[in-house]
């Protein structure tokens, strides 16, 4: 997922968001352990999406503003 996507979305939107995240990486765990999961690199994209969004509620927080551009 974008950073810039994320940049876009309301507070109350990214709680969500970490929340479906948080539920998403849960499921994928438990598809590893038991021999499901066909591509183990999706675990670690889900890490990565995580703390984008979590990043981002952090800056929210603190009052740190970012200049973000969508780039094309």
């Amino acid at each position: 997922m974008k950073s810039s996507l994320l940049h876009q979305m309301t507070t109350e939107e990214l709680q969500l968001k970490l929340a479906e995240l948080k539920s998403e990486l849960f499921n994928l765990r438990f598809r590893h352990a038991t021999g499901q999961l066909e591509n183990p690199l999706t675990i670690n994209v889900c890490k990565k999406d995580i703390a984008r969004v979590m990043t981002i509620l952090r800056e929210r927080e603190m009052g740190i503003k970012r200049d973000v551009q969508a780039k094309a």
